[in-house]
């Protein structure tokens, strides 16, 4: 257990007046609590003794201190723990399992992704908690829900991508240099079933100020792929044919490719037929834009294999930025392929401040990549940086109205 950090300021934002028992690991649920705990919510963390989070052990790279010593908590921990409180209990003793019953009286959700019933075990699971706090909302994360043929097992993001059709449909067709399956290249369906868990809590916060009741939400990240399918699984719906990978270009729109300029890449994302003709216009083509097998959309579609190599071979004869630029006044969308260095160092993202440095106990600051979301009435404030393990246990228990002598002999039991 270590001392708690200096009291934060007030918390403020849409969610100020919510507290969060966050009894989860790794990334899905845990970005459900940091977009809360961005949105101004308490959220309380409770980690494991000594260990912690699986994910603060996730580096390199890892946090280094004001001496430049690396810390144990990785840049996989710190991405998505942000704006929370960490406190250290042992939900396997008795009393650590009394604590986070008295914290689940006074919070308005929990969000928890342990294996189906696990946590009945330790009278922690939704009826347990609901029975002392009807109004609890309660959202339990799994890889396949909490029924089915598969509601046991454990489920890393990759292997939902695999599992659940992404990866059919990601990476290079086949019989070009490089085909095959490919991942993307963020864990995209913990990060979605995130999103999905902060929304499915904030639909539940809504009802719950109509009717005073509370919920219990099942949430599977099987599931969650299955719906982000999105246009390519109602292709395969409409048309009998199962979508295949198609490398960059987009299956329904045309042109939406990546192509060479004389010195580098770029992407073109055409949308409509206006924007087509302005294309080659731009290029100096302008029979394209009126040529029969060019002229809609779905035209293009059909004849794709005949248009990417003409436009390819003018493409190749531009500078890419003087092309860009072109295509940039034409208002033609199109975009640099940037390194994730250069995503921070464009300009629009600078003038919006996406990366900031929040002061943290250790290492002084941490840079922080926060959230996009802006309200003009209630501004988030970035000013609590992930946390060390532990850093409010003494805090959290001193607010549960535990002293320092119980709180010190729950220490010496390992319960915190």
């Amino acid at each position: 257990m270590t001392e708690a950090a200096n009291e934060a300021p007030a918390r403020q934002g849409p969610l100020s007046h919510i507290r969060v028992l966050d009894l989860s690991r790794i990334m899905a649920a845990p970005w459900a609590t940091q977009i809360l705990a961005d949105l101004g919510a308490d959220v309380i963390k409770v980690e494991r003794p000594g260990a912690g989070d699986d994910t603060r052990g996730w580096g390199p790279p890892f946090l280094a201190d004001r001496d430049g010593n690396p810390t144990k908590d990785a840049g996989y921990f710190l991405a998505v723990n942000r704006g929370k409180r960490s406190v250290t209990v042992d939900m396997a003793k008795p009393e650590g399992q009394a604590i986070i019953r008295r914290l689940a009286e006074g919070a308005d959700i929990v969000l928890e992704n342990f294996k189906a019933g696990a946590l009945a075990r330790y009278g922690l699971d939704a009826a347990s908690l609901r029975a002392v706090n009807p109004r609890l909302i309660y959202c339990s994360v799994t890889g396949f829900g909490q029924d089915g043929p598969r509601h046991e097992q454990a489920a890393y993001d990759f292997a939902i991508q695999a599992m659940g059709g992404l990866m059919s449909v990601t990476g290079e067709r086949d019989g070009m240099p490089g085909a095959g399956p490919q991942k993307v290249g963020v864990p995209i369906v913990d990060l979605m079933t995130g999103m999905y868990a902060a929304v499915a809590v904030l639909a539940a916060l809504a009802r719950r100020a109509e009717t005073g009741e509370g919920e219990t939400i099942d949430l599977a990240m099987l599931d969650v792929q299955t719906a982000f399918l999105g246009n390519q699984a109602m292709n395969w719906l409409l048309s009998g044919k199962a979508p295949k990978r198609g490398g960059n270009r987009h299956p329904n729109i045309q042109p939406q490719d990546v192509f060479a300029c004389a010195d580098g890449h770029f992407v073109l994302a055409v949308g409509n037929d206006g924007q087509f003709r302005k294309l080659c216009e731009a290029i100096g083509r302008p029979a394209l834009g009126t040529d029969e097998r060019f002229a809609t959309n779905a035209a293009r579609v059909r004849h794709e294999a005949a248009l990417s190599p003409l436009l390819a071979a003018r493409f190749a004869e531009f500078d890419r930025d003087a092309l860009m630029r072109a295509l940039d006044a034409a208002g033609v969308p199109c975009a640099p392929i940037n390194t994730i260095p250069q995503v921070f160092a464009d300009p629009q993202v600078r003038h919006r401040a996406m990366l900031r440095e929040l002061p943290h106990p250790v290492a002084g600051t941490v840079p922080q990549v926060v959230s996009p979301l802006r309200f003009a009435g209630a501004p988030l404030r970035f000013d609590r940086a992930p946390p060390t393990l532990g850093q409010h246990t003494a805090e959290v228990l001193a607010e549960l109205g535990l002293d320092e002598t119980e709180a010190a002999g729950l220490a010496a039991r390992g319960v915190i």
